[in-house]
């Protein structure tokens, strides 16, 4: 005879670093960890100044703001704070400058390798010891799901993005028998205003009617809804899940 299952539990609150939380999937990431309870370290370059940092603890009292941006020094700054960290959401942002291949710039490829692979890969280097000793945590990697139809013109991003994606790969394979959980979530058109401005996208007509033309959910994703995803990855819940790419898409391409 199978046993009955057990009722779902509600998983205890988390121990969390997020890093980039004003951009991209910062915010939705954010908004989803504090709802279920989460302590959440948050890394952002604004925070640099005092003043942010103070207003953004005020409107979110559930976090903390970090001071240090360097991801090595991020890391130790969120397990002072925190203590011994359960999970990790590596948000990598760079703002995009198109151009066809000839056109460029190299010191703009290698600030973009520099902010969304480089990075990653140091934040990496710093929580892996602690969660080897403690045998499990949490690693979310949001890069991107431009590889997927590459674009003329984002040569760059496509290709730091999905070097990033592979890193995360890789690192799922190294980590596994540490029981420590890689994944990546990967959006395209996901309403930010780095890369998906509401002015263009959703206020302009024509802008939604792109989007709706290219996305067949007819929309850009809202950042609740990539938070979800983010938040289940980083709840525990799931740990056999690992190794991942889970499209952020609507459906494209």
């Amino acid at each position: 005879m199978i046993p009955a299952a057990a009722a779902p539990s509600q998983p205890p609150p988390r121990r969390v670093l997020l890093t980039n939380a004003l951009s991209y999937a910062g915010p939705g990431a954010l908004a989803a960890l504090a709802a279920r309870g989460d302590r959440v370290a948050c890394h952002d370059a604004a925070f640099v100044d005092p003043a942010p940092r103070r207003a953004f603890e005020a409107a979110w009292p559930q976090a903390t703001a970090l001071a240090n941006v360097a991801p090595e020094a991020a890391a130790a700054e969120a397990a002072d704070l925190l203590g011994e960290l359960d999970a990790v959401v590596s948000n990598d942002v760079h703002p995009l400058t198109p151009a066809p291949i000839e056109d460029v710039d190299i010191a703009d490829l290698r600030a973009t390798l520099e902010a969304v692979t480089v990075f990653p890969f140091r934040l990496a280097q710093s929580v892996l010891p602690a969660m080897k000793r403690r045998r499990g945590g949490s690693l979310v990697f949001v890069t991107s799901a431009r590889e997927r139809r590459p674009e003329p013109g984002y040569a760059v991003p496509t290709a730091a993005r999905a070097a990033t994606t592979a890193f995360a790969k890789a690192l799922a394979k190294e980590a596994a028998p540490y029981q420590i959980q890689v994944n990546v979530v990967a959006p395209n058109y996901l309403a930010s205003e780095l890369y998906y401005p509401r002015a263009r996208f959703v206020d302009d007509p024509a802008g939604r009617a792109k989007i709706a033309e290219l996305v067949p959910f007819g929309r850009l994703g809202r950042p609740d809804e990539v938070g979800g995803l983010i938040a289940f990855l980083t709840s525990g819940q799931s740990p056999f899940t690992t190794g991942q790419v889970i499209d952020f898409t609507g459906g494209w391409p």
